[in-house]
């Protein structure tokens, strides 16, 4: 009895014993399994929930960075920016940046030129970097491009100083003149010359105000809100027109020529002629005139005597429809190579002596090309020097316009021609200029 009685209390013992064992043992192993190890700290670590979704829709480039300065997440613009290459990232202030956060937690910027990728002319990249810790282990650095912005407060500066130098020149000059006329005021051979000079001036600087403010109308106002058809012919004669007088005095011939489709002869007879009335392009009639009245004035005012300046105009095919190129050729003293490229910039000159002899403000073809450009056209350029230039413009055709035309000459021949032939056909908004043979347009 007593035996058995001790057997069965080792058992208990023994039982109870090997319990406890085994709730150590899982609580052990539990803990085990929540102590971080060697192997857990390099695992791949997870983005906070809703950051993935916010980078995705930043314009910033974003690059977000773990502890061992390995990237976790990178955007497409920063890879574009050749700001990630091979996992890591690749610029080193940067990376510097993100480490000095992840050591103490504050956010920090700064702003740096970096070079661009893909170009071998050491152009510089501007950015501003913010970088700002994302939880305890990773680092989020937003990369904002500043180039663009860079470039447009330059170019503001730049205008700003152009204005103001080229509003001073007249300025100054009518105050030195108005002195003079004063001093003078015993002669009226001298008061008569400063008057003189004082109205060249004077018409300088009205000229130069004028065209600034063409300008900033033609670069902040939509000319399509006030669009209609525009016929190139009349376009042509109103440039023609305007420069006239300037061609008459330097006995220079101006001559025309618009090949448009083609229209029943006048006779009747079934002969067909070239008709200039059915092209149009679609815009703001001022603006366009404007533009093409600029050209023309340049081929004469660039040109020497008794030459010949040509405007021909046509229709050609393009992939998206059909347009209209307006081309203007001189035989003046032409445009070198490195001038070419600055030409339409705002105030600048290929030959600054002859622009204040000619009046010019420089601004006349920055108007052109922004006139063509917000008409969904462009503008190109053909010169050499000693041979001349010649300015092309390419403007979207007048769809519409073209196609009441088309209907209109269907109708007219399906109900013949016999009943009209003693009749007239010439149009009453036809061109008062006569169509000149046009002058051969240079390559």
């Amino acid at each position: 009895m007593d035996v058995n009685a001790a057997v069965a209390a080792a058992a208990a013992i023994a039982g109870v014993l090997t319990g406890v064992i085994a709730m150590l043992a899982f609580r052990w192993s539990e803990r085990e399994q929540k102590r971080p190890t060697r192997t857990s700290l390099h695992t791949d670590p997870v983005l906070p929930p809703g950051v993935d979704t916010v980078l995705s829709v930043l314009r910033s480039s974003a690059v977000v960075l773990d502890e061992a300065d390995a990237v976790v997440k990178a955007s497409s613009a920063a890879y574009a920016l050749g700001l990630v290459r091979g996992g890591k990232l690749a610029v080193e202030p940067m990376l510097q940046m993100a480490r000095d956060t992840r050591r103490d937690g504050e956010i920090r910027q700064v702003e740096l030129d970096l070079p661009r990728r893909g170009t071998g002319r050491g152009e510089a990249l501007a950015v501003s970097a913010r970088v700002a810790p994302l939880g305890s282990r990773l680092v989020l650095l937003l990369v904002e491009d500043l180039t663009e912005a860079r470039r447009i407060e330059a170019v503001r500066r730049d205008f700003v100083a152009n204005v103001s130098h080229e509003l001073k020149t007249p300025v100054g000059a009518l105050s030195l003149l108005s002195e003079a006329v004063m001093d003078a005021s015993d002669d009226p051979e001298a008061v008569q010359r400063f008057a003189g000079r004082m109205q060249i001036e004077a018409t300088r600087l009205t000229n130069l105000v004028q065209e600034l403010i063409d300008l900033s109308r033609v670069q902040n106002d939509d000319p399509l809100e006030d669009a209609e058809p525009v016929r190139v012919d009349e376009l042509v004669a109103e440039a023609i027109d305007r420069c006239r007088h300037a061609a008459g005095t330097k006995q220079i011939t101006m001559a025309a020529s618009i090949k448009g489709a083609e229209e029943p002869s006048a006779e009747g007879a079934g002969g067909r002629r070239a008709g200039a009335a059915d092209l149009h392009v679609w815009g703001n009639r001022g603006q366009l005139a404007a533009a093409l009245g600029n050209l023309v004035e340049n081929a004469v005012n660039y040109s020497p005597a008794r030459t010949r300046v040509g405007i021909a105009a046509r229709r050609v095919g393009a992939p998206g429809g059909d347009m209209i190129e307006i081309a203007v050729t001189d035989q003046g003293i032409g445009i070198s190579d490195k001038d070419k490229e600055r030409i339409f910039e705002r105030f600048y000159r290929v030959d600054p002596a002859r622009s204040r002899a000619t009046g010019g403000t420089g601004l006349g073809l920055a108007i052109v090309k922004h006139v063509v450009a917000s008409h969904g056209g462009e503008v190109t350029v053909w010169s050499a020097e000693g041979q001349g230039s010649t300015f092309t413009l390419r403007l979207p055709e007048a769809g519409a316009a073209r196609d009441r035309a088309e209907q209109v000459s269907a109708r007219a021949e399906r109900a013949g021609l016999d009943g009209e032939a003693g009749r007239s056909t010439t149009s009453p908004h036809t061109s008062p200029y006569e169509t000149l043979p046009a002058p051969e347009v240079l390559p």
